[in-house]
């Protein structure tokens, strides 16, 4: 009988023990991945992988190294473990370095989460969904041209063990299905897009739906001016208002915090936003796309409120990071086969206001829906903001002529402070936001 490959971890992790790390913990990661793409109703590329990692961390003292492997080969187990040890006893001493304390003792699954679905489209399923959906594109009245659509279903498998007698185990599956378009001639073309994932296939929009989508939003941007250069408010649609979860995710990095180059380093416990905005990471969303019941470092997840009625709450932390600030690991460690762990927020998302996003441009006399950004010039220590958009004009509380060629740009801190979230919170994302107005924001334009 084949071992099972927590077993064969143990082995791993009891060879390194045995050979003289004091600690170690590794990681195998398992990838099955399928996908078709069309053009023009054609198949034009149809791709399986199936990959495994094999990531082996040891500890001599203070000090570490992380060898990798693309096997569960117990014959590569010895010299793995020896050039593992070797590079641990050449490289600095680091005093914050070791396995977390607050790993969980025992054996940790996904049990409730539900994210694992059975079903395995064939190749002829994948390519008749992308085939539905670019049809339905191209169906749109001033579409053009294609940039092709795909279908993808997938299954990631993930194992974690210590030597401190933690054990984890987990699987997640994914669907997907996106479709891109063009509208218009020579000079004057637009393109634009759609897609959504989701763990289980039921959950999955329709192909044809996504299609539509992708080629209403590309003629909509047909014949773009340039808007006045001057402040005006603008308005960010949910597909771009998740940027500013990210942003604010890599603000409140525990790495960043400990070496002191984030803009809210001093905050904690302050006001950054209005007040009612609270902002969660979520890792234990029942068939959440980012769900996870334990971290890189075998920490049992759960729901951590980053902003709460616009105060900030807390950093994100692994163990090395927590060290360094005097603080305990919260469960953000994220890591691969080849990589140490660091702090990372999944599953972020800020609750929806209370007002709809036609309420919330219904004052507007001029300003800017933006529903692209492109580029980006941000800097973490000051948050200084500027980046390319693109989008619509926002006249007396409606939308009017398509925009494009502008510059946003403010300062991070200030931009916070002055969000205003509308109550079309969706779950199609790892990281979610309702609409989001933001005023007073500089415009470069014409």
């Amino acid at each position: 009988m084949t071992p099972e490959p927590l077993d064969l971890i143990s082995t791993l992790l009891n060879q390194a023990r045995a050979a003289g790390a004091d600690a170690a913990d590794a990681v195998y990661i398992t990838r099955v991945a399928h996908a078709a793409q069309v053009r023009n109703g054609m198949a034009e590329e149809l791709e399986r992988s199936e990959t495994c990692d094999l990531g082996l961390r040891v500890f001599v003292g203070h000090r570490s190294a992380i060898v990798s492997a693309t096997s569960l080969d117990p014959a590569r187990f010895d010299p793995l473990v020896t050039q593992a040890l070797a590079m641990a006893r050449v490289v600095p001493e680091d005093r914050f370095a070791g396995l977390c304390d607050q790993a969980v003792h025992g054996h940790v699954d996904a049990a409730g989460l539900d994210l694992l679905d059975t079903a395995e489209p064939s190749t002829a399923d994948l390519i008749e969904r992308a085939r539905t959906a670019e049809a339905a594109a191209l169906a749109i009245r001033g579409v053009s041209n294609t940039n092709g659509a795909s279908a993808s279903a997938g299954r990631m498998d993930i194992l974690l063990m210590t030597s401190a007698g933690f054990s984890g185990a987990y699987a997640r599956s994914s669907h997907s299905i996106s479709a891109s378009v063009v509208a218009g001639q020579g000079t004057g073309m637009q393109r634009d897009y759609d897609y959504h994932s989701a763990v289980h296939l039921s959950d999955l929009e329709d192909a044809a739906t996504i299609g539509r989508h992708a080629g209403e939003r590309t003629v909509a941007r047909l014949n773009p001016v340039r808007p006045r250069t001057g402040r005006m408010p603008i308005v960010l649609d949910p597909r771009i208002s998740t940027s500013l979860l990210s942003h604010l995710s890599g603000a409140v990095n525990g790495i960043s915090i400990a070496r002191g180059t984030s803009f809210l380093k001093e905050r904690m416990g302050q006001r950054i936003m209005d007040a009612g905005i609270t902002i969660i990471a979520d890792p234990l969303r029942v068939r959440g796309l980012g769900a996870h019941p334990f971290d890189g470092e075998g920490v049992r997840t759960q729901p951590l409120t980053i902003v709460k009625d616009g105060v900030l709450q807390t950093w994100a932390l692994d163990a090395r990071s927590a060290r360094q600030l005097g603080l305990v690991s919260n469960g953000c460690a994220s890591r691969g086969a080849s990589s140490p762990p660091s702090p990372s927020l999944g599953s972020l998302y800020m609750q929806p206001g209370a007002v709809t996003p036609q309420d919330l441009m219904a004052d507007i006399g001029e300003g800017i829906y933006v529903t692209e950004l492109m580029g980006s010039a941000i800097n973490g220590i000051t948050g200084d903001y500027s980046r390319g958009a693109a989008g619509f004009m926002i006249r007396d509380g409606q939308l009017a002529e398509p925009v494009a060629e502008l510059t946003v740009a403010g300062n991070l801190v200030d931009m916070f402070a002055r969000m205003q979230p509308a109550s079309d919170l969706q779950f199609r994302r790892v990281t979610n936001a309702p609409t989001v107005r933001i005023d007073d924001m500089m415009i470069a334009g014409a």
